[in-house]
């Protein structure tokens, strides 16, 4: 096992952090917080929907279901079980770039959840009936999360022509007609190729010291052998040279609503300062009541009922930067696109204010701080950022790094915003059509479902 590194007395505020990494590649990431005897302890994968192969859309999100089954040693649906009989709590989460597992539990029984979870990583056994069954149940979470809701379904269409051959482009949850052709040995062949000690990273807080930490992951984690797999490719988005329009209606609307969004440079694949520049700005214009784009057309213009905008940087590719707007009912859809135009390209040219750049700073930074009294938001920060090829420097520099960000940098981000790279939507109901003699209503509008 390599050596211990801990930060120094130079790094910035903040709960001691170690890292790790085992003889058979896995990181890990030890942050101190012993302020009550819990722990969170969590298991990072970097795999995530991104990682498909083309026509399998879903299986990363339905392997994270399957995973809760059984092993040779556990029987099936009993993990959750024995965590919740212990007394704590455990879920799982899938991404474009990662999947994660977590308990948050007594830290005496740290030990025990190591061995679980160090076990249905190399030991998951499934059943034709368990692949079957959880299908089901995620293609009723499909109906009922996405189907059902015509903002998500737009969204969905938005980024399916944002991006043309990235991924990015394909839902996590996946195409319904794919999700129904997944099957038990689709799952166990991504099971088997990305589920490995060297694809993984541990992630424990709480509780406990390093050297716990160490001497438990060598134990249980330890022994597993790595899948020296080769990083999967993922296709390249080509260049952009137009920008792209959804215009998309749903009688269930109520609320008209347009959007932007922009392909642009994440923390990972930006310069340096461009993405903290970059989340200056989404502070700036979306930040809620007190954002630029909220303040002019919702409060001073009285044009829109809601405005903001917000950047999306954690990516292990490109990120991306949105603005919305939902118009009142005395201000059409493309008046209001053009307010949203005009507020960007007004920061474009001048820059945001000082007051404007020093609240920001301040909001995001204290946010950082405040993030600190959460262990599991601690575990979570740390575990995304090293599972998309960021460093535990990179998150403890992060405030410093956005305390550094100019007037200048951030209307350079303004001015970065291609439309050439960007999709518009708006989503609307469909027009009320004229009721045959005789028609009855439809409840189903009237009673707002």
């Amino acid at each position: 096992m390599q050596q211990l590194a801990q930060d120094g007395a130079a790094t910035p505020p903040g709960p001691a952090v170690s890292t790790f990494t085992l003889p058979n590649g896995m990181d890990a990431v030890v942050i101190e917080d012993h302020r009550a005897p819990v722990v969170t302890h969590m298991v990072w994968y970097r795999v995530g929907a991104a990682d498909e192969a083309r026509g399998e859309s879903g299986v990363a999100h339905y392997l994270e279901h399957l995973m809760f089954k059984g092993t040779d040693t556990i029987p099936s649906g009993r993990f959750s079980k024995i965590i919740a009989e212990n007394g704590g709590q455990d879920n799982a989460f899938t991404s474009y770039d990662y999947t994660g597992y977590f308990q948050r539990i007594a830290n005496d029984r740290l030990s025990m959840v190591m061995e679980m979870e160090a076990d249905r990583m190399a030991n998951l056994r499934l059943t034709e009936e368990d692949a079957n069954t959880e299908r089901d149940v995620v293609l009723e979470e499909r109906s009922s999360r996405t189907d059902n809701d015509p903002q998500s379904l737009f969204f969905e269409q938005m980024a399916a022509t944002l991006y043309y051959n990235h991924p990015y482009g394909v839902p996590v949850i996946g195409w319904r007609s794919e999700i129904e052709a997944l099957t038990r040995k689709d799952a166990l062949a991504f099971y088997e190729r990305h589920y490995a000690p060297d694809n993984a990273i541990l992630v424990v807080a709480g509780a406990v010291t390093p050297e716990e930490v160490a001497a438990l992951a060598e134990r249980h984690y330890g022994p597993l052998t790595p899948s020296g797999a080769p990083a999967y490719e993922r296709a390249k988005e080509p260049p952009h040279l137009a920008e792209r329009r959804v215009a998309m209606t749903d009688a269930r609307v109520r609320q008209p609503f347009v959007a932007r969004t922009y392909i642009t440079p994440s923390y990972r694949t930006g310069a340096a300062g461009e993405a903290e520049a970059l989340t200056v700005l989404g502070d700036i214009l979306g930040g809620g009541a007190s954002g630029r784009l909220y303040r002019q057309l919702v409060t001073e213009q009285k044009i829109a009922l809601d405005a903001g905008g917000y950047y999306s940087g954690t990516a292990r590719d490109d990120g991306s930067f949105s603005v919305y707007a939902a118009p009142r009912d005395d201000t059409s859809l493309a008046d209001v696109e053009a307010a949203l135009d005009a507020v960007i390209a007004e920061i474009a040219e001048t820059g945001p204010t000082e007051d404007e750049l020093r609240r920001s700073i301040m909001v995001l930074t204290s946010s950082r701080i405040y993030q600190q009294d959460s262990q599991s938001s601690m575990a979570r920060l740390y575990g995304r950022a090293l599972t998309l090829g960021l460093t535990v420097e990179d998150v403890r520099q992060w405030p410093a790094r956005i305390s550094q960000v100019t007037a200048e940098q951030v209307r350079d981000a303004a001015l970065s915003l291609r439309r050439e790279a960007s999709v518009t939507g708006t989503l609307a109901g469909e027009p009320e059509a004229a009721a045959e003699p005789g028609a009855a209503p439809d409840e189903r509008a009237e009673a707002g479902e």
